[in-house]
């Protein structure tokens, strides 16, 4: 009964902070192009809360839990202090609002101790790649798409991990939009419009790509799933528009970063041969156009992706980060 009634009180004491601190929270954005990278290292096999950028979840990340500026805390919302106007009056009815759920949290595990064994000692902070049980090796993708070319598609990936950090830079992601699912685009796009509306610029500089490795792939509801694991290096800072101030991060310090993709295109889709040339339609008004040179049909204007012709942007993690300092 006393368990009951401490799970109702968290329950209670989580939606009474959305209301009353979630729009503050929000106020501040994750760096790079998703938010995974942060003011502390992480990286390990656990999943943290479920949590990646991907076609079914809402604004949150795979970053690591964070104290700095620019990390990620409760509820995966930026946090580490609130933005200027905001009052000494609300961070003490923040931190209050945080011990009483610490002491609510603590109640409850030391209630669930003495109903289960011991758990074993946790990992650190990170999401899970997808295990090697669930791929095919990607040699075998042949049998399905004689053309298929890992070597174009890997260097295919590593081009659009720099258009995308560029693009987190310059506030504009929309040259991307054929590249990522639906759901993954609005995402990034909300990251985008928040930095734009606290007038902040996320620099993501000396960007490098170390490694695409196409770990395999798996089918799931009539599309091809292929797993990438992207290794790369950047710097990462997020300055004040108006003053040039510095908000979080480093523009000295370089971030290793280790990033999952998982790329999806309908079962069946074939590669297209060297030199093949196939002329394809504006789902809209059904102009020819190719999608190669825009997001947008130039004659009337609709949003253009690859989701049925060849291999979107379906999920993103964050696996691990290492900060060396200069």
């Amino acid at each position: 009964m006393k368990r009951r009634i401490a799970v109702v009180l968290l329950v209670l004491l989580l939606v009474a902070g959305a209301v009353l601190f979630g729009p503050k929270l929000l106020r501040k954005v994750g760096a790079d192009l998703g938010g995974f990278s942060g003011g502390s290292d992480y990286g390990g096999g656990s999943d943290w809360g479920g949590s990646s950028w991907d076609s079914s979840s809402s604004w949150d990340s795979s970053s690591s839990w964070d104290s700095d500026d620019d990390g990620n805390g409760f509820f995966f919302f930026p946090m580490g202090g609130f933005d200027g106007g905001s009052s000494s009056g609300d961070m003490g009815g923040f931190l209050i609002w945080i011990i009483l759920i610490v002491i609510v949290l603590v109640y409850l595990s030391r209630s669930k101790a003495h109903h289960a064994p011991a758990p074993h000692a946790g990992t650190a902070a990170g999401a899970a790649r997808t295990p090697d049980s669930k791929l095919t090796p990607l040699s075998e993708y042949g049998k399905l798409d004689p053309n298929f070319s890992a070597a174009d598609l890997r260097e295919k990936l590593s081009n659009v991990y720099v258009q995308m950090q560029n693009g987190c830079t310059a506030r504009n992601i929309e040259a991307l939009r054929p590249y990522f699912t639906d759901a993954l685009y609005q995402q990034f796009d909300r990251q985008i419009k928040s930095l734009i509306a606290n007038r902040q610029i996320n620099h993501v500089d000396r960007i490098s790509v170390l490694d695409v490795n196409l770990r395999g792939y798996f089918q799931e509801g009539g599309e091809d799933h292929l797993v990438a694991e992207l290794k790369t290096r950047i710097t990462d800072y997020t300055v004040n528009e108006d003053t040039g101030a510095l908000i979080s991060g480093s523009n000295t310090a370089e971030k290793f970063m280790t990033y999952e993709w998982d790329l999806s295109r309908p079962t069946g889709t074939l590669t297209e041969a060297a030199g093949e040339s196939t002329v394809r339609h504006c789902p809209n008004c059904g102009a020819p156009l190719s999608i190669n040179e825009s997001a947008r049909c130039p004659y009337c204007d609709s949003v253009i992706t690859f989701q049925d012709h060849d291999w979107t942007i379906y999920a993103v993690k964050g696996i691990a980060q290492r900060t060396v300092q200069p």
